[in-house]
C-alpha cells in the first residue's frame, strides 16, 4: 500500500469516527482535519458500502484513474440513513470540500431530506440529487452491474472464481427457484461476507467502456 493510500484509507477511518461522533466533536474533528491536509484531499465520494466503494474504484482504474493521486476519498457510510451525519462534515465550518456519491432508489428519501438539511437543493427531488452530484441505482450498483454484463458474463464470472457448484446450488433452494437469472446473481453475491465487493470489482472490470452503468459512468464524469 502506498503512502497516499494508507493516508486515505486513515483519512476514511477518521471521517467516519467524526460523523459517527457528530460535526461539533473537536477530536474528531482536529483528526480529520490532519488527515485531510496530509492527504492535500479534494472531494469525497460517499457510497452506502463496502461493494459500491470497489466498484468505483474499479471504474476509476479501468478509466485510467488514480483517484488517490487526484486527492478523492471514497467513504462506505454503512447505510443511506448515514447521509445526514456525513454531509455536514464536506461543508463550510467542516472541511469545506466538494461531495458526490451513489445511493440506492429505495433509499432516495434519506438523500432528499438529507441535501435539504444541508441546505444544497431547496427542493430536493432525482433530478437535484444529480444536479448535487449524488446519482441512483434502480435497486443498488450490484443490479445495475448485473444488468450492464448480462446473466451469461457474470455466470462466467462466478464460474472463473470457482464458485459455480455454489450458484446452482443456491439456485436449487426453493426460495430461489421461481426468481430470474440476474436476480439469483445478485443474491448469491450477498450470501457470504466480502462476496458482493469482489464481484462488484470483477464485474466492472469486465464491463466494455460504453456499458459502464448510467449512476456509475455520472459519478465519475462529476469527479
Amino acid at each position: 500500500m502506498s503512502s497516499a493510500t494508507a493516508r486515505l484509507a486513515q483519512l476514511s477511518s477518521a471521517l467516519r469516527v467524526w460523523a459517527a461522533y457528530g460535526v461539533e466533536d473537536d477530536a474528531s474533528a482536529d483528526t480529520a482535519r490532519e488527515l485531510a491536509d496530509a492527504a492535500a484531499l479534494r472531494g469525497v465520494v460517499l457510497v452506502e458500502g463496502a461493494s459500491d466503494r470497489a466498484a468505483v474504484e474499479a471504474a476509476a482504474e479501468r478509466l485510467g484513474r488514480s483517484l488517490v493521486a487526484e486527492g478523492l476519498c471514497i467513504v462506505a457510510m454503512d447505510g443511506a440513513t448515514n447521509i445526514g451525519r456525513y454531509l455536514t462534515l464536506f461543508g463550510p465550518g467542516a472541511l469545506d470540500v466538494p461531495v458526490a456519491g451513489l445511493y440506492d432508489v429505495a433509499e432516495e428519501r434519506f438523500f432528499c431530506h438529507a441535501l435539504e438539511d444541508a441546505g444544497l437543493a431547496a427542493t430536493a427531488t432525482r433530478e437535484d440529487l444529480a444536479e448535487c452530484g449524488f446519482f441512483a441505482c434502480v435497486v443498488d450498483l450490484e443490479d445495475e452491474l448485473i444488468r450492464a454484463a448480462g446473466a451469461a458474463a457474470v455466470e462466467d464470472v462466478v464460474r472463473a472464481r470457482g464458485e459455480l457448484r455454489s450458484l446452482e446450488t443456491f439456485r436449487r433452494q426453493p426460495a430461489h427457484r421461481e426468481s430470474t437469472p440476474e436476480q439469483q446473481l445478485r443474491r448469491f453475491m450477498g450470501t457470504t461476507s466480502g462476496r458482493k465487493a469482489r464481484y462488484a470489482r470483477a464485474l466492472t472490470k469486465r464491463l466494455a467502456p460504453d456499458s459502464t452503468p448510467a449512476p456509475l459512468a455520472h459519478l465519475l464524469s462529476r469527479i
